[in-house]
């Protein structure tokens, strides 16, 4: 991006004594950042080139900074579920808003917001609110849609998990599909403005590939820029390989609502074992110490480091008191800490109330991972999944000026522990731990 993009309105934020996350490295460097473009600077070519000097200059200490993070499963957060439609003389754009306010001083810039299996009229009256953010860029309006997560209804209903089977249907066609979600949420629209292109409101569908014609649809969906990732599934390690030939590049919560791993049929966790050469998806993994046990997510890094991400699949209830809630199918969801149980059956797990900073120092703790390493799972991995590689979880010239600043301190076991102290959205900060 040349400099010229520079104006007399923006200022400029210059980080020292810093340490970068670049890659699998923490880099001693300087960062530039703008509030006008939103953008990373390129400050040899504004330094040099055109004589400008930083507005501000902040010494962190040798703190570390990274990328914003992103959560591509996260059902909801401080009371507002997603999936569900608001009581009257209540909005659900201005509940959105004010999640979007608190979810960013978590450390979360970015996030696709994630909807269960519902009635077809839910789909219809939520999307459309969130699908990826207008391009205003005001870093005010806090952490940014990059679109929504339909988690359902095509699931396989011996593999549902808390989603009421009642609403799990199947696909024969792509127009059952347009039906189910609304026609202008799963298609690229027009901007009314400029006539240009408007990428869907769905950005990932979760989905059995076994079932129906689900598997035959997944070229229909990648071509339309929505990603595919297999989840509740009963699929074979056969049904997971050929979806992944077909397109799927992504996994929801591995391991967690799908066909065990046998030694004589590996079930979708097997792709992660395929050649190099061949693609292997990525896959979201839910390291609350609920979902998993913390060998199973060292088992599922190691088996493909470069398609670990880490989600919450945090409900609702993230930010509440600890007590029992209402949930969308009828039945009732206790929360004790970061673990979500249904009432009537508390062997049965109803998902998370964890931030991801906690998932990210769950992963140091139990893996022996770097913190680069650990923050790849939640910026760059991620990015690059979605497609959006250089734009978000990058620190790299040109990308979003989203940031978390860290600092590291000891737990009670003496085990390395990030601090999430500044958060900056678009080159402004945002929230800041101290003030």
């Amino acid at each position: 991006m040349p400099s010229a993009i520079l104006t007399a309105r923006e200022r400029i934020t210059k980080f020292t004594n810093c340490r970068l996350v670049r890659g699998t490295e923490l880099v001693e460097q300087d960062l530039w950042v703008s509030s006008g473009s939103g953008k990373i600077v390129r400050s040899q070519e504004v330094f040099y080139g055109e004589n400008i000097v930083p507005d501000t200059t902040i010494d962190l200490g040798g703190r570390i900074i990274s990328p914003g993070m992103i959560d591509v499963q996260l059902n909801g957060a401080y009371g507002f579920n997603f999936s569900q439609l608001p009581e009257p003389g209540m909005s659900y754009e201005k509940s959105l808003r004010q999640v979007n306010k608190s979810l960013v001083q978590t450390g979360v810039t970015s996030y696709l917001p994630t909807v269960t299996s519902e009635q077809k009229e839910v789909y219809h009256h939520v999307l459309p609110f969130l699908g990826p953010s207008k391009g205003q860029r005001v870093a005010e309006d806090g952490a940014e849609s990059l679109g929504a997560h339909v988690e359902g209804p095509f699931l396989n209903p011996t593999k549902n998990g808390i989603h009421k089977v009642e609403n799990l249907i199947t696909a024969g066609d792509f127009s059952d599909l347009e039906d189910c979600y609304g026609a202008s949420n799963i298609n690229p629209g027009e901007d009314p403005l400029d006539g240009s292109l408007l990428p869907p409101r769905i950005k990932m569908i979760t989905a059995a590939p076994e079932l129906g014609s689900m598997s035959k649809l997944i070229p229909s969906l990648t071509s339309r820029g929505i990603i595919f990732s297999m989840g509740h599934t009963e699929a074979s390690y056969e049904d997971a390989s050929l979806a992944v030939s077909r397109g799927c590049t992504m996994i929801t919560h591995l391991f967690n609502a799908m066909r065990p791993l046998h030694h004589r049929n590996p079930g979708v966790f097997g792709v992660l074992g395929l050649a190099e050469s061949q693609p292997r998806p990525s896959f979201g993994i839910i390291a609350d110490g609920i979902h998993l046990h913390p060998t199973s997510v060292k088992i599922a890094f190691n088996a493909h480091p470069d398609g670990f991400v880490l989600v919450t699949d945090a409900m609702h209830l993230v930010g509440l008191p600890d007590g029992t809630y209402d949930w969308t199918n009828g039945e009732r969801i206790t929360k004790i800490g970061a673990r979500l149980v249904l009432e009537a059956d508390s062997s049965k797990i109803a998902g998370s109330s964890i931030a991801l900073i906690g998932c990210v120092n769950n992963f140091l703790a139990w893996s022996g991972a770097s913190i680069p390493q650990a923050l790849k799972a939640v910026t760059a991995t991620p990015a690059g999944m979605l497609g959006l590689a250089g734009v978000k979880g990058s620190l790299d010239n040109d990308a979003d000026a989203d940031l978390c600043i860290f600092s590291e301190e000891k737990g009670e076991h003496g085990e390395l522990r990030l601090v999430v102290d500044q958060v900056w959205k678009f080159g402004t900060k945002v929230f800041d731990r101290l003030q």
